[in-house]
């Protein structure tokens, strides 16, 4: 149906005043309430923005993963991040959802904030452009977009009570700017942050009304961060539209009494009310309870896909991807397609769809008869059935999974910044004969950061895995040696280290026991990690039970995450039992990332042990129970020294180091950017013995890399999505160019950023006190060097910039067009991302030295010239005036500065800003 104001006002009249407040709470955790009196159905939420993983946190229901944010923002090319958009869009109607929570809009305002992968960038413009492209391809597809965290909710320490204090015109300037550019770019809805903003927490703010739905226009909804809301009448009197999760909090029959009662106006609810019947008519949801859902092929309410689904699901999935292998620029990042060797070689995943679509779920009498299903074996990511005679001709599934993977990996090489290159890379497969791939996170590549944006990749490609793909078909041998295991706590259970005791297959047996210790249900899970053990009528403890198959003796570290009283067993015997109640309500502590509780004992090759883990559930502690272990620590001299044996005996050695889940993940902050001594002086001695040795570091935002300079070149991977090995591999061996620029600077040591305060102080404060100076802005500011600047990065071709044009004046309040003329000097066709930065020397205000204004990116052959025609627009000229709360533009001469990156300006012109006609 229509939009129109007189159609939403017409079914808001249906509906009593109770019924509009009622309205305004979820149903659950993921969905809103349906009103049969105007047909509304359910809409259906899911996390991102790295992949969507629907309504369950289950290990077999699977989602496409892509490169982490900040490598989405490292590529500078919004018609790519655009497509990528698209893609999750369709994964979101594949799985039945309507609202994807994403992108995340916040800013990289120190290095140290524990959630920079699932940011943009350290800048407002830069983060504004691609988060607008993100939200175009997701739109365009018939699902709804969220920028979060409005406002000022940058770093994870005591998020859910800090109060930051930032002054007016740095927050207009640069924390609300993405958030205005995601309204101009349509987006459906704003989520507003755990966080308080000068002394009002933010979903009771009056930024929620102005500028977002007063001066910038916003009809959307506006919803809370999950439980952000804590008060009836403050909140609701705000700019609030929704409140999540439900059906429990403190809007419901509250606030319904609240209107009833006269504390909060009638027609602040039905403005609510009306923007939420808005966006469920843009999302085709007032049809009826199933007209025009998208296709709910990734699982129902249970979680389980229904069979019907499953039959169709290829063509929708088909229909709804906005994927093509065959656009203009694919030819730029891939010279081939993904090699079937690749699929072949990568990490796959059990799903219920590898089951026949059926989950491995066993009910109490028949698990105690010890009859499990097998899997079906499968060939692709899609889990369709292996046959068991000669394959057939490839199905619309097939190849739909190919341009998935095939999109998916061409953003890893998109978002890969060299950082450094003496002549090592491209490596030629031709001139190899022995490459040895050190590390554990070559094996063990990280593809995503923690915490609730995590989804289930039904494969991952490491690092390993695409080296091994890459020269499978050559003459050169692939030599691995992990090295010193990297610093952390003891991992969750994998299937390849355990065994279901009851079933004999892989992974662990989950059981809901009521209070008399009685089963009431049994499944066969594929890890340690359950973060939503299944609700049974009377379930009292969760209990996971694994056959550990140990392959090395020794001292193994073994423990158990979750909250309340909880005990572990080995082979019947206690090692561990107390009571550990919740320290905080961070919902992604309690729910995603509960902390473990650790014992030790001894082990022996070839004797299998019995671990078992039970925890009450108890009100507010969650069902999230992990079971974890952890071998020996292989001693750290012999290993550095394995290490280096195998790269001096090799023609290149590619040594891959990152960080740990613990290290980066929402909910806490991290304290240094050290990746630990034991991978740092794994990097020394691989780099001591081979010149030819390529650094890739494994993280999602900065980290010291004190070896830099004795690397033959670093590679920045970020967390690269289930592709990742993939598409670095693509990169390494010349197939494809690095195309990523840093989004945010790098600093060589911790203590030399600008900013690095995310703590509160006693208050609860935490001031904001580098105004403007954040990023690139804070380093120009101070007079200091970093490792890499923002905006850097290398290709495998070389530019000279020979001329900017400028226009000699602008009229304030108008964009104006700049033009830079670049050459490729090099040897290979290459991509160059011109950027455009804008200073003003002689200005009355505090400013940065220079700050981003535009960038445009052009592609070259060798020996030719382009010219990047960069649009500034005019806000990138304009300032706060916080004296007349108004935007306002300088008149007189400014700088207009082109280069590779904020420290590399080397073209310079001077523009003169003229009054604007009638000023």
């Amino acid at each position: 149906m229509g939009t129109s104001d007189e159609e939403i006002d017409r079914l808001l009249g249906k509906l009593t005043p109770r019924a509009r407040a009622l309205l305004l709470t979820g149903a659950t955790t993921w969905r809103t309430k349906a009103e049969p009196a105007v047909s509304l159905r359910e809409l259906v939420m899911s996390d991102g923005p790295a992949g969507v993983r629907g309504q369950a946190w289950d290990e077999r229901i699977t989602s496409v993963l892509l490169p982490s944010a900040s490598a989405l923002a490292a590529t500078w090319d919004e018609a790519l991040v655009e497509r990528l958009g698209g893609l999750l869009a369709a994964e979101a109607r594949r799985k039945g959802v309507d609202v994807l929570l994403a992108p995340t809009l916040n800013l990289h305002r120190s290095p140290l904030g524990g959630r920079h992968f699932e940011c943009l960038s350290e800048d407002p413009e830069l983060t504004g452009r691609i988060g607008a492209a993100l939200i175009r391809g997701v739109q365009a597809h018939g699902v709804a977009a969220t920028a979060k965290h409005y406002v000022a909710n940058d770093s994870e320490t005591d998020r859910l009570t800090v109060d930051v204090r930032v002054g007016e015109r740095a927050l207009r300037e640069v924390y609300l700017a993405p958030f205005e550019a995601a309204v101009a770019a349509g987006v459906r809805l704003v989520m507003a942050g755990y966080n308080a903003v000068n002394g009002t927490t933010m979903t009771a703010s009056a930024l929620l009304t102005d500028p977002l739905k007063s001066e910038w226009g916003f009809d959307g909804v506006v919803v809370s961060d999950w439980g952000a809301v804590r008060g009836t009448v403050d909140t609701a009197r705000a700019g609030l539209d929704l409140a999540m999760p439900g059906p429990e909090g403190p809007w419901g029959e509250a606030l319904a009494r609240a209107v009833a009662d006269g504390d909060v106006p009638g027609a602040t609810v039905d403005d609510k009310a009306r923007r939420l019947l808005r966006l469920a008519a843009r999302l085709d949801a007032l049809d009826g309870p199933d007209s025009h859902r998208p296709p709910p092929t990734g699982e129902s309410r249970g979680g389980e896909r229904p069979a019907a689904v499953r039959a169709s699901s290829a063509a929708r999935r088909d229909t709804c991807l906005p994927v093509s292998v065959d656009d203009p620029h694919g030819a730029e990042h891939l010279s081939e397609r993904v090699p079937s060797s690749s699929r072949g070689s990568s990490r796959r995943v059990p799903t219920e769809e590898s089951s026949g679509g059926q989950r491995s779920a066993v009910p109490a009498s028949s698990a105690a008869r010890g009859t499990p299903r097998r899997p079906v074996p499968t060939d692709n990511a899609r889990g369709t059935e292996r046959p068991s005679t000669s394959a057939p001709s490839p199905t619309r599934d097939d190849r739909t999974s190919a341009r998935v993977r095939t999109l998916a990996r061409r953003a890893v090489a998109a978002g890969a910044v060299l950082l450094a290159n003496r002549d090592v890379l491209p490596l030629d497969p031709e001139r190899l004969a022995t490459v040895a791939v050190i590390g554990a996170h070559a094996a063990r590549t990280r593809t995503q950061g923690g915490g609730s944006a995590g989804v289930f990749p039904g494969e991952e490609v490491s690092v390993l895995d695409g080296i091994r793909a890459e020269l499978r078909d050559r003459a050169a041998r692939v030599v691995h040696v992990p090295g010193p295991r990297p610093d952390g706590p003891a991992p969750p259970l994998a299937p390849d280290d355990c065994t279901d005791p009851r079933s004999g297959l892989p992974g662990v047996l989950l059981r809901m026991l009521d209070a008399e210790g009685r089963e009431l249900y049994a499944e066969r899970r594929l890890g340690g990690r359950l973060l939503e053990p299944r609700l049974v009528p009377g379930a009292h403890t969760v209990e996971i039970g694994a056959r550990l198959r140990p392959r090395t003796a020794g001292r193994w570290t073994l423990g158990v995450a979750g909250f309340g009283r909880m005990t572990l067993t080995l082979d019947g015997r206690t090692l561990l039992a107390g009571d550990f109640p919740p320290r905080t309500d961070d919902p992604a502590v309690v729910h995603v990332n509960p902390p473990a509780q650790y014992a030790t004992a001894d082990l022996a090759v070839g004797r299998d042990a019995l671990l078992v883990a039970r925890r009450e559930m108890a009100p507010g502690t969650g069902r999230a129970t992990v079971l974890v272990a952890a071998p020996p620590a292989p001693d750290v001299a012999a290993a550095l020294s394995e290490a280096a044996r195998a790269a001096a005996g090799a023609d290149a050695a590619i040594v891959v180091v990152g960080t740990t889940e613990h290290g980066e993940s929402e909910g806490h902050d991290r304290t240094d950017l050290t990746l630990g001594a034991t991978q740092d002086a794994l990097v020394r001695a691989v780099t001591a013995v081979n010149p030819r040795t390529v650094a890739v570091v494994n993280s999602g935002g900065p980290v010291e890399l004190p070896w830099r300079e004795r690397a033959g070149a670093v590679l920045l991977a970020w967390f690269p999505g289930q592709e990742g090995g993939a598409g670095l591999a693509d990169v390494i061996f010349g197939r494809a160019e690095p195309g990523g620029r840093l989004p945010t600077t790098w600093p060589a040591a911790l203590a030399d950023a600008p900013v690095t305060r995310t703590r509160p102080d006693g208050a609860g404060r935490l001031a904001y006190d580098e105004g403007l100076h954040v990023g690139h802005r804070g380093w120009l500011r101070h007079h200091r060097t970093p490792a890499y600047w923002f905006g850097h990065g290398l290709g495998y071709t070389t530019w000279s910039y020979d001329e900017l044009t400028v226009p000699t004046a602008a009229r304030a309040g108008d964009d104006l067009t700049v033009r830079v003329r670049v050459r490729n000097t090099g040897v290979r066709e290459g991509r160059e991302v011109v950027q455009v930065y804008l200073a003003r020397p002689a200005s009355a205000l505090d400013r940065p030295v220079r700050w981003l204004a535009g960038y445009a990116a052009v592609r070259a052959r060798p020996g030719e010239t382009a010219t990047a025609t960069v649009r500034v627009p005019a806000r990138a000229l304009r300032h706060w005036s916080v004296a007349e709360h108004a935007w306002r533009t300088e008149t007189g001469t400014w700088r207009v500065l082109a280069g590779r990156s904020a420290g590399d300006v080397p073209l310079a012109a001077n523009l003169e800003v003229v009054p604007a006609p009638g000023e």
